[in-house]
């Protein structure tokens, strides 16, 4: 059983190393992947640029094999990262376009879905990275998320409610707007018709909700601690804390009876 935990521990910790061996290059390679699929919302993609998004494609699965088979559990490992397994499902659709199976499905609602999911599943894989990135500095990694979130899902509403003859954004920068007032909460008078127009305002609406409680949050800390640190304040910071700590030291150590060597247990 020991010789089991020792095994599994070990190629958990393989699976860290390949993390940081290729983290920097599946940064560059996720960022390059979003970029993308900006481009083919917007315009399409030349030919070069889908074999590019190919290539990319093939390096994630590379990736993504590797780390289960190396890690313990292929199960556990499916479970933790089911989201990223359905990214790299979906670009295989494109291999289709050779049977023209995709132009069918461009046809059909279950295009639009799909388009849905990628994008979902493309700002996961940019929030793991922006994460990475940004380390602890939460705020900034909550900024620059929200811009990459507004770009996106501002390209995916146009992608999305452009369709079938409706022309609700008059381009990108429409859509750009209408988005941030989406996460702003203001709103604007459209609202969206098709399914997954609506499906992806409503993760719209949850990510605002969620951020702007965060921000709410930390404009509070940020102004709780300007006020503990000013002297005049009603709160007390930490310098006052470790201040009072010393103090409350330094009275009891002038509380606390000199030791005298014939006072001791013992002694003669």
């Amino acid at each position: 059983m020991q010789e089991r935990e020792r095994i599994d521990q070990e190629r958990w910790e393989l699976v860290r190393q390949l993390d940081d061996w290729l983290e920097r290059p599946l940064l560059v390679l996720g960022f390059v992947w979003l970029a993308l699929l900006l481009v083919e919302l917007l315009w399409g993609l030349h030919p070069f640029l889908e074999q590019l998004v190919i290539i990319i494609w093939v390096v994630f699965i590379i990736d993504f094999v590797v780390r289960m088979i190396v890690a313990p559990s292929r199960l556990a490992y499916l479970r933790s990262n089911w989201l990223g397994a359905i990214s790299l499902i979906l670009p295989a659709l494109r291999i289709f376009r050779v049977f023209y199976f995709v132009r069918l499905l461009r046809l059909a609602r279950i295009g639009r879905g799909l388009r849905l999911l990628r994008i979902v599943t493309s700002l996961n894989r940019t929030m793991r990275n922006l994460r990475v990135i940004l380390g602890r500095r939460q705020f900034g990694y909550v900024f620059a998320f929200t811009g990459v979130v507004v770009a996106t899902g501002a390209a995916g509403m146009l992608a999305l409610e452009n369709v079938d003859g409706r022309e609700p954004f008059a381009g990108y920068g429409d859509a750009l707007w209408w988005t941030a007032m989406m996460l702003t909460t203001i709103g604007s008078e459209y609202w969206p018709v098709t399914a997954e127009g609506r499906i992806l305002t409503v993760l719209l609406a949850i990510y605002s909700f969620a951020v702007f409680g965060y921000v709410t949050a930390a404009l509070a800390s940020f102004f709780i601690g300007q006020d503990a640190e000013n002297e005049d304040g009603e709160l007390a910071g930490a310098a006052a804390i470790r201040a009072l700590h010393a103090e409350v030291r330094a009275l009891r150590a002038a509380l606390e009876p000199e030791e005298v060597p014939g006072d001791r247990p013992g002694h003669l």
